[in-house]
């Protein structure tokens, strides 16, 4: 007895997972498929082909805001950093408003669109430095020394790392008695 409720139950499931359900066979429109669909509204960023005249472009357009003295902008391949020079004795919620408008400004530019913007004084500094490099045909070396400069500064330095200099002076004379 049981081996025929048994095997009735498995020729059941299998039945009904052979089975096929009467379908629409015409593919859904693209529009009636249950998500949404949407336009896109905000400029697309263009291709930078002249880096040097973009950078030119984004520092005019960012000296344009009221509070920013200078700018620096470098590009590389399709991304722009620009650093911002505001007044040194001014608050910093009031930087921080300048930084602000400058990305809104470059938000409404189709170059500016995801450019990276900073208020910082020493970065603002290293990237005219490495624009001036670019500038000098040495956009590559320029780049390093900023960077290792950058990480120079970001990287703590560690008490126990410390060398005493009258350990320094005293190791070469372990190293002629070994």
């Amino acid at each position: 007895m049981y081996k025929w409720l048994t095997s009735a139950i498995i020729v059941a499931i299998v039945a009904t997972g052979c089975s096929t359900v009467a379908r629409n066979e015409t593919s859904p429109s693209p529009r009636n498929d249950g998500r949404v669909h949407t336009q896109q509204t905000e400029p697309r960023k263009k291709e930078i082909k002249n880096s040097e005249q973009v950078a030119v472009h984004l520092e005019q357009l960012a000296k344009e805001i009221d509070g920013v003295t200078n700018a620096h902008c470098v590009v590389f391949g399709n991304t722009a950093i620009v650093g911002i020079d505001v007044d040194a004795k001014m608050e910093r919620s009031r930087v921080g408003t300048i930084k602000y408008a400058v990305a809104e400004a470059f938000r409404k530019d189709p170059y500016g669109i995801d450019a990276l913007v900073t208020a910082d004084i020493d970065m603002s500094q290293r990237i005219n430095e490495i624009g001036a490099d670019i500038r000098r045909g040495k956009p590559i070396s320029g780049f390093a020394e900023e960077m290792a400069d950058i990480i120079g500064r970001v990287i703590p330095q560690m008490p126990r790392d410390v060398i005493p200099q009258e350990l320094e002076k005293q190791a070469p004379k372990m190293n002629k008695k070994l």
